[in-house]
This record gives structure tokens, sequence and C-alpha cells, in this order.
């Protein structure tokens, strides 16, 4: 559960990209526990109308599930307008949608780098492009979700690294361009977090698991209403002199460079 015990965003409208599972959907839900209404979207029409229905089933707000793919930008432009027809301007908007999976880039097929930077980074530019029309301003507020890959080069995440850092630098470029319309872009960049799909498949076994713990100066992997609370804080009235933040909430791995993963 996260720290903040008041409702912090009555009636105000939050669109989560890549929320069918994991750390997205934790942050819809805990949008929607403080009060938001919450759109979610996801390419697989099955799994995220369930978790439109999760969502709901907790906290008994408004929740729409729409089915969209972040690399038709297009579709993301219907997609946002539908929200705004049913929910009005939006106040938050997250962009999570990722793809990922270990391969040497020796190893690696081009269309393999492509579809990762085409879901992270052009997919992230696509959302947020096609939501900048339908910001609530001033006092809006975009989340990236980014990845320790981004400042330090793991094995086998080449494609990743490409695409998140390519994430950092729009999210910045960004906190410069829509600041004059008064909305703040940060990004949250999680380090190994349990439950997420992500970390089964760069820390599959156990013995996987116990070496990235050993390397993180936490010594554990984090949960994902640690996330939320972030992201809670970085678009509350707290947060409001912040913009243009690569934040990590990643138990300090990241000082510790690539030395983790080996």
């Amino acid at each position: 559960m996260s720290i903040f015990r008041e409702s912090l965003f009555p009636g105000r409208t939050v669109v989560v990209a890549g929320a069918s599972g994991g750390i997205n959907l934790e942050l819809a839900r805990a949008f929607s526990r403080h009060g938001s209404r919450v759109a979610v979207i996801s390419r697989d029409r099955t799994r995220i109308e369930t978790a439109a229905q999760t969502i709901w089933a907790a906290t008994g707000n408004p929740v729409l599930g729409l089915a969209g793919d972040v690399r038709d930008y297009p579709g993301i432009e219907r997609l946002m307008d539908s929200i705004r027809a049913e929910f009005g301007s939006f106040d938050v908007v997250i962009s999570g949608a990722a793809g990922n999976f270990v391969a040497r880039a020796s190893e690696m097929s081009a269309n393999g780098f492509k579809s990762v930077v085409d879901i992270d980074l052009i997919g992230t530019f696509n959302v947020l492009r096609a939501a900048h029309a339908h910001l609530r301003k001033p006092g809006a507020a975009v989340i990236n979700i980014s990845a320790p890959q981004a400042s330090s080069p793991y094995p086998g995440q080449a494609h990743v690294s490409a695409a998140k850092a390519g994430i950092n630098l729009l999210t910045q470029s960004l906190a410069v361009e829509w600041g004059g319309d008064g909305i703040r872009v940060n990004a949250i960049s999680p380090g190994p977090v349990s439950g997420t799909e992500g970390m089964a498949r760069l820390a599959p076994d156990q013995a996987a698991v116990e070496r990235l713990c050993a390397a993180i100066p936490a010594g554990r992997f984090g949960e994902m209403d640690e996330i939320a609370s972030l992201a809670l804080f970085l678009c509350s009235e707290a947060a409001a002199y912040i913009t243009g933040a690569i934040i990590p909430c990643d138990g300090g791995l990241a000082l510790m460079g690539a030395g983790g993963w080996k």
C-alpha cells in the first residue's frame, strides 16, 4: 500500500499506457485508489479489460480499459480522443509500454533491436504527442518509465539501453518545450522490482536473484508500491517545481554500473 493516507487526486483524469500488468498496472491502481478516473491502454484486449476490471473492483472509481498499440500513432490518437470524450482533459499521463529480452548485440536480429526501440522510444513519443492536446494546463504532469540500462551498459541489453537513453533525453526535451504550457515532464527509473515480467527474464532463477541482490546497495529488490509512491509524489503539488528529472528508484543499483548484472 502507498504511504500516502489521504486522497491526493480526487476527480482527476490519469492515462497509463502499457498498464496490463506489472509496475504500470500498480501505478494505475494507485491513482485510482487516490480518487482518479483512470484510463489504461495496452495491446492485449483481454488483459487490459481484465486489468480495468481489477482496478475498478479494488477502488470503485471509474476505469476505462482500451486496446491499442503505442507504435500506431493514428490509433493512439483515436484512443486519446475517446478518453477525452469520456473523462475530460487529462491531469496525468504515464507512458510505460516496454519490450525486453536478453540477447547480445552480435546475436540479436535487426528486427529485434528495432522492435524494442519502436515500443519503448517511438511508443513513448506517440503517447505523449497524442496526449498533449488533451492535457489540462497548467498543472498537468507526465511520467515516463525509464530503466537503469539508460545510463549503464548491461550485457545483453544494448537495445534497451538505446531505447531508454532516448526516453531520458525525450523527457528532458519535453520538460523544456512544454514547461511554458505548465506541463511537468519527469521519468522514473525503476531498478529490479519483485513480481515483474522483466525481472523474470533478467533474473530467471534464485541464483541470479541472489547475485543481483548482492550488488544492490539496499540489498533487495524493490516493490511495486514503492514505485507507485514515487509517481504519486511526482504528480502532486509537493513536486510542483520538479521537471526534467530522471529519478532512480533502484536501491542504489545505478551507482554500481553494470557490475550487478555480470
